[in-house]
């Protein structure tokens, strides 16, 4: 029988109600011929619960302890939902991570997939189950440890098991009904898209669009996986969300396919540095040591020997970049006069595969945010997508600005 992966999210499943609401869709698909595996996430709200009694307990926590609480939360929905699924008379079975076994790197509370091996589960298909409920964000290290795989995991997880098991499709279910142009609650006039390609997905959640994870979309991409991404509280719709899938299998995208905004964002500049060969590295080597996540980077030009040096970061890093920086010149290795930090910036980015074979689209950027008195502070491209750093409280005005300009809110 054809395969098919639904994901169900932490709001989906927060209650013992909508494990029932999320168990009938499964019995739909079901009742369609499919066999399923279903990926489930803790109940909204009970793995922070449990993150907070880790570092309660334990300030300095080993990760491998952490992880074995934390994972614990997605096996009690697992179980949940098997049960649930049992009630309605649907031959069904929770799996743990080990079990499956979902097997991974040995890197606790940021662990990445390596293999997922189909036997144990095709067996079961073979045998009469029709579905697999696997506890998502969760799998065993080849030390034979359980590991997670860092926040947003189990859409990742979902993905993973959609490749392996050469899934027709792979449904996210979460609390909104698909991936929209912009925000709706900073703009009213978002609209939902029908399709949009991997790339451009790829681009938003990367930018703030909080919709999927990252990771998840990334190997979708790779494995050419059929994302849907729609609502667990709407009707059943089979043409309902928002499919994410190859750019060939969109007829034709809008140059500009949406808006991103990241709030909390922070612009660092190093003031008056020896411009030299081997700066940048001297000075950007030490921040990947700290784990600063530095994303926008700008060099001013060169005066007497000295520059600046700008770069942008998430604002809950500028202490460690702080540090980073202020060790670095102790060592010797850099010299500056000063370092400032700018933590009231945000970064605004359109996003686009139309962008390659339409010229114009930064031009029409600039000069939209100059007309509503918007000065840009740093600006990065890629071949899909213009970013820009500004205040972070002309915010909302960029981005209502913004999708206005370039008529996101018409389809076609």
């Amino acid at each position: 029988m054809p395969v098919l992966v639904m994901k169900f999210g932490g709001t989906s499943v927060a209650t013992l109600d909508r494990i029932r609401r999320a168990a009938k869709r499964v019995g739909v698909e079901v009742a369609k011929g499919y066999d399923v595996i279903v990926i489930v996430s803790a109940m909204s709200g009970e793995t922070n619960k449990l993150v907070g009694y880790v570092e309660e307990t334990s300030p300095l926590f080993d990760a491998r302890e952490y992880d074995a609480v934390v994972s614990s939360g997605e096996n009690v929905t697992a179980g949940l939902m098997a049960l649930t699924l049992q009630e309605m008379d649907v031959p069904a079975r929770s799996w743990q991570g080990w079990q499956v076994p979902v097997r991974t790197t040995s890197a606790h509370a940021s662990a990445r997939i390596e293999e997922i091996p189909t036997d144990n589960i095709m067996a079961k298909f073979g045998e009469g189950m029709r579905v697999a409920v696997v506890a998502g964000f969760q799998g065993i290290s080849p030390e034979g440890r359980i590991t997670t795989l860092g926040r947003g995991g189990s859409d990742t997880t979902a993905v993973a098991f959609a490749a392996a098991f050469d899934a027709e499709r792979c449904d996210i279910y979460t609390d909104v009904d698909g991936v929209y142009t912009t925000d709706p609650r900073i703009c009213e006039k978002a609209r939902k898209l029908d399709r949009i390609a991997f790339e451009e997905m790829l681009e938003l959640a990367s930018l703030g669009a909080k919709v999927l994870q990252t990771r998840s979309v990334e190997l979708a991409m790779r494995y050419k996986v059929k994302l849907r991404v729609l609502s667990s509280f709407e009707e059943m719709d089979d043409a309902a969300g928002t499919l994410v899938c190859d750019e060939e299998d969109i007829m034709e995208s809008k140059v500009v396919a949406g808006v991103a905004h990241s709030r909390d964002e922070a612009k660092m500049t190093l003031v008056s540095v020896a411009d030299r060969p081997g700066i940048a590295a001297a000075i950007f080597t030490p921040l990947a040591d700290a784990g600063v996540n530095v994303d926008m980077i700008v060099q001013n030009i060169s005066e007497d020997g000295r520059t600046d040096m700008t770069f942008s970061c998430p604002t809950n890093q500028v202490a460690r970049a702080q540090k980073a920086m202020n060790d670095a010149k102790e060592s010797g290795s850099i010299n500056f006069h000063e370092i400032l930090a700018d933590t009231a910036v945000c970064k605004i980015s359109v996003v686009g595969i139309g962008m390659r074979s339409h010229t114009g689209v930064a031009a029409k950027m600039f000069k939209v945010l100059a007309q509503e008195g918007i000065n840009i502070q740093v600006i990065t491209t890629s071949e899909i997508k213009i970013s820009v750093l500004v205040e972070r409280k002309y915010m909302e005005l960029a981005v209502q600005a913004l999708h206005d300009a370039f008529d996101l809110d018409k389809a076609g």
